[in-house]
């Protein structure tokens, strides 16, 4: 699943150790089965019951005893064995379900503050999960530095899928910065936007809430191991590198995805594994 899917992530966990890779592996894989429960073409009913299915084998991982219905699910077997190598805290992904369930049931946000809440639910929380698996030399910074890479390239993602979001009916740029740059008007959805929207400078603003978020999570690296840190290196440098092609080119985002190329990924692999990622 994880090379299937993790199409910018893998770039990452391919520099881990083993070990490493394989517990990457199984906290992506529940965390993509949160993901696409949320984005599923099903009832907001039977998506909260889905999301409360994979909650309680959480609760089961965190006790020790799976439920009948998960005792052979491939993806409990794989987070169990990675708990028992690593001191993950799972209890992170109760933080990843609420954030998903926000998506099931609130479709905007009034403020940037209440953007932050959101990511914190559903990125930040793979920051800890992930920080389980890497360790790292000063874990309080760390948590507070892995939360904060978390939000960065969570708010990349949501500039760059703003037409496909607006698609499933969600739009999680802040309203009240639509409103202040005249876009309240605008259908992110065809990529209508009025002649006197200024959605480039809207784009910008967000952007750069996100490279100060990046500025200030990359503190995180000099915490971690060299292949730990080559691997959180890799994934944060190219979300910055679609941050880039964001800022100079704002429209782009009602375009189509905007994606780095396969050899671009490579190049910022190879370069966070020589520790030129900063």
């Amino acid at each position: 699943m994880t090379r299937n899917e993790a199409k910018n992530f893998s770039y990452g966990l391919r520099l881990l150790p083993g070990p490493k890779r394989r517990a990457m592996s199984a906290i992506y894989a529940l965390a993509r089965r949160v993901d696409d429960i949320g984005d599923g073409d099903l009832e907001t009913r039977r998506k909260t019951e889905l999301l409360g299915r994979v909650g309680s084998m959480v609760d089961g991982l965190i006790s020790g005893h799976a439920g009948p219905e998960d005792a052979d699910d491939p993806v409990r077997l794989a987070l169990a064995d990675a708990a028992r190598r690593f001191p993950i805290p799972l209890e992170a992904f109760h933080e990843l379900i609420a954030g998903v369930t926000m998506d099931v049931e609130q479709r905007d946000y009034k403020s940037f503050a209440d953007l932050l809440s959101y990511c914190r639910c559903v990125a930040g929380s793979i920051g800890r999960l992930s920080l389980g698996v890497f360790g790292c030399a000063d874990p309080d910074r760390g948590r507070e530095y892995a939360d904060t890479l978390g939000l960065a390239l969570q708010i990349t993602n949501i500039l760059r899928d703003v037409r496909e979001d607006a698609a499933m009916g969600r739009r999680y740029l802040p309203a009240e910065d639509v409103e202040h740059f005249a876009c309240d008007k605008a259908d992110f959805t065809t990529g209508s936007v009025p002649a006197d929207a200024e959605f480039d400078g809207l784009v910008r603003f967000e952007a750069g809430r996100a490279r100060a978020l990046f500025e200030e999570g990359f503190r995180l690296l000099p915490l971690l191991d060299r292949r730990s840190r080559a691997c959180v290196g890799a994934m944060a440098g190219i979300y910055r590198g679609l941050l880039d092609i964001i800022e100079r080119e704002p429209a782009a985002v009602l375009a189509g995805r905007v994606s780095l190329s396969t050899e671009q990924k490579s190049r910022l692999a190879l370069a966070a594994l020589l520790g030129r990622v900063r």
